[in-house]
């Protein structure tokens, strides 16, 4: 058949544009993955200053196995190990609690030191976590928005506050005023031309139950499953397919080697706690979950419930470590692909030049606290490790129940209970023993209010069974001078506990007999999974935890005869 001239000439000219075409969509179809690089923190709790004694360690293996521990942290050296390591397409993102039972530096100006320096860090996304909301909704939306605080005002003359340079993600954190998330529940970040990615944001659905009543007042925490159940088809709809969960809720890793092999025993194997299960049961199109809150080190798989790989991650916590997470991404398809995704720990090393951008800010702020902060309260005849230690029962919280119940003892008190949680740092031996009001702060940040209440002998025990029962973290309370009791670890959950061997004083405790007992208010609300401790009786407020180790010390330890460790007060009976 003879094709007409007119038709002949689009035909060309069709063939002619196929011709052209043709090789490139081949070379489009062949093209290797892009690499999209994402650094990753969490738990970064305003340590500006590399954090003090054990709690700036970080556990390595060294020859023949044994545990090395290597100095770590600090914002003017995270600032340089980042810079160091970003490649091309690079993405900084954090899990939460950025913010939050922060050091003097930060705290004392309601943390605008560290959200600066995050912005000069170049974090480009983060989710909230349970201490993003310690100073409530209104606090945590000035952190986001900018401006002086209501209180206290501009904490520097000429320099307002203006607000964090980097979203807050917060899928799962309603309003009830509004009935809307308090932030976005997510965001889509570009990372080369042409690759969107797509983060969700959300923090454990339980953080009311780490947090003072009225911090949450206004709030519902929704369930992380269903909430990404409801967000992820929303992104998927807005064309993205590659989607990144930062999520706050960990699990505890089974080695205390920061590198440790997660999966050696198995997929996952290295990894136990509220994480295993979420992320078990989140939307099998999430690629990558970051991870935070139980400042724990580890990279796992972890597979989604359709039964493919996917990789859950965190990086400790205070400045110490990020994660450098490689995700090659797909044009084609739009997506990552999954089974190329690797990530490895870094530690933030000391051995490093200090960014001068971060160095700059620090010194600005330290110049404004030097007067508080420098002034010495007390002093110690060794260090005193606290949070840096890994024993249940450790040589500071032995002093700071100590020092509670000395607080305590003018509203009859006879024993003191301090959760583990709420020591954050160690007391370094310095300058001659010198602690600095600093250094207090650093190790008692919440400046949290005490109850003296009463118990009975009954319920006591019932508090040191719930220890081990409904925990998702060793919580073994430091008890103060004259309260001793055994621990059999042969035995499970709160059977551990041998009621028989409790004395108080040398004197066995009488269940019904009525005791006085201090403890800060978070714990005496039933904070920590204590609900026993909702039932006590006639209670009394008496300072905060951290005017009472400040004046235990001021006490105690003067200079010819500082404080030293006390001796133990619980027995471990191990097989």
């Amino acid at each position: 058949m003879k094709i007409p001239t007119g038709r002949r000439r689009v035909v060309a000219a069709v063939a002619a544009v196929t011709a052209v075409l043709l090789p490139s969509a081949v070379a489009r179809a062949a093209e290797p993955p892009v690499p999209i690089q994402l650094l990753a923190i969490n738990d970064f709790h305003g340590n500006l200053e590399p954090p003090a004694g054990g709690t700036g360690m970080v556990t390595t293996q060294g020859a023949g196995g044994k545990p090395v521990e290597v100095p770590a942290g600090g914002a003017a050296y995270l600032a340089t190990h980042l810079k160091r390591a970003r490649k091309q397409h690079s993405l900084t993102v954090s899990a939460g609690d950025n913010i939050g039972a922060s050091p003097l530096l930060s705290a004392a100006y309601h943390d605008e030191p560290t959200i600066e320096s995050l912005g000069l860090m170049g974090l480009r996304v983060s989710t909230v976590g349970n201490h993003e909301f310690d100073e409530g909704l209104v606090e945590l939306k000035r952190m986001q928005e900018g401006g002086c605080h209501p209180q206290d005002g501009c904490a520097q003359a000429g320099r307002p506050f203006r607000g964090a340079s980097f979203p807050y993600l917060a899928a799962n954190v309603i309003e009830t005023a509004t009935g809307k998330p308090i932030f976005p529940p997510y965001v889509v970040r570009t990372a080369a031309p042409g690759v969107k990615i797509g983060f969700l944001g959300m923090t454990l659905k339980d953080t009311p139950a780490d947090l003072e009543p009225a911090a949450a007042a206004g709030l519902r925490f929704l369930d992380e499953v269903s909430t990404a159940r409801k967000y992820v088809p929303e992104l998927r709809r807005e064309g993205v397919e590659a989607i990144v969960l930062l999520l706050h809720q960990g699990g505890k890793a089974a080695s205390q080697i920061y590198d440790y092999d997660c999966d050696a025993g198995g997929p996952g194997s290295g990894l136990s706690g509220p994480i295993v299960g979420l992320a078990e049961q989140l939307d099998p199109e999430i690629d990558l979950i970051v991870a935070g809150h139980t400042n724990q080190s580890h990279v796992c798989t972890i597979p989604d419930p359709g039964g493919a790989r996917r990789l859950v991650t965190s990086t400790s916590s205070f400045t110490k470590m990020f994660t450098d997470i490689t995700l090659p991404y797909d044009r084609q398809a739009g997506d990552f692909v999954r089974s190329g995704i690797r990530a490895r720990n870094v530690i933030v090393t000391r051995d490093v030049p200090e960014d001068p951008d971060q160095a700059a800010l620090i010194a600005r702020w330290e110049k404004l606290i030097a007067p508080v902060a420098n002034k010495v309260v007390g002093y110690i005849a060794k260090e005193l490790r606290g949070r840096g230690s890994e024993a249940l029962e450790k040589p500071l919280g032995k002093v700071i129940a100590d020092a509670q119940l000395a607080a305590g003892k003018s509203q009859g008190a006879r024993v003191a209970f301090v959760t583990p949680g709420a020591i954050r740092s160690d007391l370094v031996y310095e300058n001659g023993g010198a602690v600095t009001y600093a250094r207090v702060f650093a190790v008692q940040p919440f400046s949290t209010p005490m109850t003296t209440l009463d118990l009975t002998g009954a319920q006591i025990v019932t508090l040191l069974r719930q220890q081990f029962i409904n925990q998702s973290r060793d919580m073994v309370l430091q008890v103060s001078e004259g309260f001793t009791y055994t621990v059999d670890t042969t035995k499970s959950g709160g059977d551990q506990v041998v009621a028989s061997s409790i004395r108080l004083d040398g004197k066995a405790l009488e269940p019904g007999r009525t005791y006085r007992v201090t403890a800060n208010d978070y714990v005496a609300s039933g904070g920590d999974n204590f609900t026993v401790m909702r039932e006590g009786q006639n209670r009394v407020s008496n300072g905060t935890d951290t005017e009472a180790l400040a004046d235990y010390l001021q006490v105690r330890g003067p200079a010819d005869d500082p404080v030293t460790e006390p001796a133990d007060r619980i027995t471990f009976r191990t097989p």
